[in-house]
């Protein structure tokens, strides 16, 4: 993987990618803000915002302007919010790239912000925030983060409440977008077929007007634990979905290599501990999945698993069995490589195409201010021992130091027996 860095005058930082072998480019602008980066009242704003910038600009005054321009040229093009970053991106085919820099660049850096057009997307981000509440599998992971965040920017919703979508206004929008929508803020990312020469001023003319500022603070996470912790939310649902997994640390620790091998022996493909004991010896579940998620000053490792409900506490007692072997006894060489070479292999078949090659580049930049090379990922994955992984297992895995999420049609009564079952 290649790539060129230039910053431009104002602070925009660009990130160019040429690739021989494909005949598409994705442009692709992120800025540094997300729901971490709002105060209780603005909750939900840079999703909202996000939204926004699709329904019209001085050049195309309307939704239906955007969205023709670049389906005229068969594009897929969408955004994106994170806690800590938001995209927004367009993939053609490399004859059209300067259509996708157009529109993208339009829309991102001249959006009207209507007040009507504000008034009727309310609506479609209130389905948006209902469908998710009706999808426990994917509800049960934020309330996860719920749960160890608690209420501060990073434990809230991305979305945000309802009561705050019915209440937005312009004014809102303008002074969220003043604070983190600046030049030293953005990263501006091309990857595919093009010429480095013509999208450079191509990127320069549209991207100098953008107003110059420094990337806003945020709350930080104070990492603390006295007990184990059990959520259960009640619902009624076909399957019990439960989430465990224990506090970990920020992306920038040394261990976070070795964190990454560990998730991926417990719970990463169909050969992994856990998808073998779970699914395969017990059928207990059809999805078991475990990973690691990090961010500027926090980060965490849990399992997910979606279940009968009389099999809740078998399940639980099987993923904290196996976090407990972890603990105690190294793993075998051949395990350890299969993780290797798992870890790996998804990296590189998910670097295939110029959309995936910008958003590893520009996220990385926007998140670490550096980018490591896949390359020099691998040999960071291939340098974790088996000495390494045990050594980190004794520090996360402790008894006290649990979270557990349940999403299901479970009283709380049930509380008490998951707190039981919660140790190791």
């Amino acid at each position: 993987m290649q790539y060129e860095k230039m910053i431009l005058k104002n602070g925009v930082r660009v990130i160019l990618a040429p690739m021989r072998d494909t005949d598409t480019v994705t442009f692709l602008v992120m800025t540094g803000t997300g729901s971490r980066y709002e105060t209780r009242s603005q909750n939900g704003i840079a999703h909202f915002l996000e939204h926004m910038f699709f329904k019209g600009t001085e050049k195309r005054p309307t939704k239906m302007d955007i969205a023709h321009e670049l389906d005229a040229v068969g594009a897929s093009f969408n955004a994106f919010t994170g806690k800590e970053y938001t995209g927004y991106y367009a993939k053609v085919v490399a004859r059209h790239y300067s259509t996708a820099i157009d529109v993208i660049a339009d829309l991102f850096l001249h959006s009207k912000l209507e007040q009507k057009e504000i008034d009727l997307e309310r609506g479609a981000i209130i389905q948006e925030i209902n469908m998710y509440e009706d999808m426990p599998m994917r509800r049960v992971s934020e309330i996860f983060e719920q749960q160890l965040y608690g209420d501060t920017p990073l434990g809230w919703d991305i979305a945000g409440p309802k009561e705050n979508i019915h209440k937005f206004k312009r004014a809102d929008f303008m002074r969220y977008m003043r604070r983190g929508y600046v030049s030293e803020n953005v990263v501006v990312g091309v990857a595919g077929k093009f010429d480095p020469k013509r999208i450079r001023q191509e990127i320069e003319d549209r991207f100098l007007v953008l107003k110059e500022g420094k990337k806003p603070s945020f709350k930080k996470i104070a990492e603390k634990q006295k007990k184990s912790s059990v959520l259960v939310q009640y619902k009624k649902t076909d399957q019990t979905h439960f989430v465990v997994g224990v506090r970990t640390f920020d992306r920038y620790h040394k261990d976070r290599y070795v964190l990454a091998v560990l998730a991926t022996i417990l719970g990463g493909g169909m050969s992994s501990r856990l998808f073998m004991e779970i699914r395969e010896n017990r059928g207990l579940a059809y999805s078991v999945h475990t990973g690691s998620e990090a961010y500027h000053d926090a980060g965490y490792m849990a399992t997910q698993c979606g279940v009968e409900h009389k099999n809740l506490e078998e399940a639980l007692r099987v993923v904290l069995d196996e976090y407990g072997k972890m603990a105690r006894e190294e793993v075998s060489e051949k395990e350890l490589s299969k993780a290797k070479e798992y870890i790996k292999g998804k990296m590189a078949m998910g670097l295939e195409g110029s959309d995936d090659i910008v958003e590893y580049l520009v996220s990385q930049e926007i998140t670490r201010n550096e980018i490591v090379l896949p390359e020099e990922k691998a040999r960071r994955i291939d340098a974790v021992n088996a000495k390494d992984i045990l050594r980190l297992s004794k520090k996360i895995f402790i008894s006290g130091q649990l979270n557990l999420t349940v999403i299901g049609p479970h009283t709380k009564s049930k509380t008490k027996k998951l707190e039981a079952v919660l140790t190791l």
